[in-house]
């Protein structure tokens, strides 16, 4: 794609942002535009948010079941940015009117102590640069239409990330299995999901391994300090305004919010 036609996107995600709204398929108007084209639309978004005065605080991982990845057609993840004002704590009561296509996620999120630096990092590289390792929820935020979405579309779009929730207990890396961590995802008191966080590419700590790797492909790497949500291991839950959602974590306490 030329330049113009990538700042003519990130302009339309951005508006979009603004308005709460949901534009047609990107790839149904721009059936060339491929992966890399989306990721530099998305670090067109990002430079606009930080320009505004936002500050990056970490990275999103997606699609890592192979259920999704399947779906989507592609054999790898996806990335995301997390700026400071997409973060909350657990109980938050969040703006329903802030987001579209709602729905909400499961994850582990690792916060790093250390730099980590691709493109061959390991998986006990990342256990050893992380601080701790601490429940959490992921709102989904989609500004493009859902019908014959790509992992163009969606790349495109920050990732689909709305905010993220955190909450329950932090815990050091070496103190539990990360692969054996299970959750009950409630919405109003009922169990909709369930899910255990080995469904995250067989170790929810390859999600970061390969983050690092694929920054690495763009010029980027991953700083001390932060939060990287490593993937989802439910199915995505779609809320409404009014529900309250509540995730239990085995042996890692819980974490809530509402939406209002």
């Amino acid at each position: 794609m030329q330049d113009h036609e990538r700042q003519a996107i990130a302009d339309e995600l951005a508006a979009a942002h603004e308005e709460r709204s949901v534009i047609p398929l990107l790839t149904a108007r721009h059936p060339d535009m491929t992966i890399e084209d989306s990721y530099a639309v998305q670090a067109l978004w990002a430079e606009r948010r930080i320009a505004a005065g936002r500050r990056v605080v970490g990275h999103k991982i997606g699609l890592t079941s192979k259920a999704m990845q399947q779906a989507t057609g592609i054999t790898e993840p996806d990335y995301g940015v997390i700026l400071d004002d997409q973060v909350f704590d657990s109980g938050a009561t969040l703006d329903f009117d802030a987001y579209s296509n709602v729905r909400v996620e499961v994850e582990l999120a690792f916060v790093l102590g250390r730099p980590l630096q691709g493109p061959h990092c390991t998986i006990f590289e990342v256990l050893d640069a992380t601080d701790h390792i601490v429940p959490a929820l992921e709102v989904l935020n989609s500004h493009i239409e859902l019908d014959g979405r790509t992992i163009v579309d969606t790349i495109a779009d920050n990732a689909a990330l709305g905010a993220m929730v955190l909450g329950g207990t932090p815990v050091r890396p070496d103190a539990i299995d990360p692969r054996w961590v299970s959750a009950l995802l409630y919405r109003n008191q009922t169990i909709e999901e369930s899910g255990v966080a080995g469904a995250v590419l067989g170790h929810p700590a390859l999600g970061v391994a390969w983050l690092a790797g694929k920054l690495a492909q763009h010029g980027g790497s991953l700083a001390a300090g932060e939060i990287i949500l490593s993937g989802s291991f439910t199915r995505p839950m779609w809320v409404e305004r009014g529900d309250t959602v509540h995730a239990e974590y085995q042996g890692l306490g819980a974490v809530t919010c509402r939406f209002e």
